[in-house]
């Protein structure tokens, strides 16, 4: 069966390094979306932006596997670092996705469980969780990296009292706003995925400062993990 993997990002500093570093590049657009399909490293690829937030992540996950039957899917850019001991420009690799806004504990119900429905707190496929840990010891020099929760939702979160509960109550790593939406499409639809997240900020009120600066940055070192995945892809996950 011909690899085909889905790399995604949510904004366009997230992508534009791996856009630059295709070769034999044809673009469409499905959904509003623009998915770009090429090779890199010898693997074909689909690259996309899906935008900011849980539907648009989840609406174009859907079409990476609809439209262009992907094997799996990378989710690489930013996030807020929840986890106390990252610090800005660390990474974390996936080791589940869950939405934090998910709340129905009204009904009794644990903040991030999706009422009547098996799972909730999507796990990350090992391999591709090993992969990205074998790439992050290669190229992450300067900065920490941690397997950990990633916790998703639509909100921007820019309060140190919410950082600490999702840390606390959820476990979480690190705060962004795709992650859980494309682990649950990619759960549903039995396709293996990670999300990467280098910090650009501490979620903590501090991010009108650090986001703009750090984000271009961020998504270079984000960028430099997916490549040494793609460079390695033959040897560690196909004779797995």
């Amino acid at each position: 069966m011909t690899i085909k993997l889905g790399l995604m990002g949510a904004m366009d500093e997230e992508i534009a390094l791996l856009l630059g570093a295709m070769e034999e590049k044809k673009a469409v657009v499905v959904g509003g979306v623009t998915f770009t399909e090429g090779q890199l490293h010898g693997l074909t690829v689909v690259v996309c932006r899906s935008g900011v937030g849980k539907v648009n992540a989840a609406v174009t996950t859907q079409i990476l596997v609809d439209r262009f039957q992907v094997s799996a899917i990378i989710f690489t850019g930013v996030a807020g670092a929840v986890d106390p001991q990252l610090n800005i420009g660390d990474i974390v690799i996936s080791s589940s996705c869950q939405q934090h806004d998910m709340d129905v504990t009204a009904l009794g119900f644990e903040r991030g469980v999706i009422p009547y429905q098996a799972v909730s707190d999507f796990l990350t496929d090992a391999q591709l969780m090993k992969l990205a840990k074998d790439a992050c010891s290669r190229v992450c020099h300067n900065h920490n990296y941690i397997i950990g929760k990633v916790l998703s939702g639509d909100q921007f979160i820019a309060d140190h009292s919410v950082v600490s509960r999702l840390y606390e109550e959820m476990g979480g790593a690190c705060v962004e706003m795709e992650g859980a939406a494309l682990a649950q499409v990619s759960y549903l639809n039995d396709i293996p995925y990670v999300v990467l997240r280098s910090m650009s900020d501490k979620a903590d009120g501090s991010a009108h400062v650090n986001f703009a600066e750090f984000t271009v940055e961020a998504s270079r070192r984000s960028y430099e993990i997916v490549n040494d995945m793609l460079v390695h892809w033959n040897s560690t996950v196909e004779q797995a």
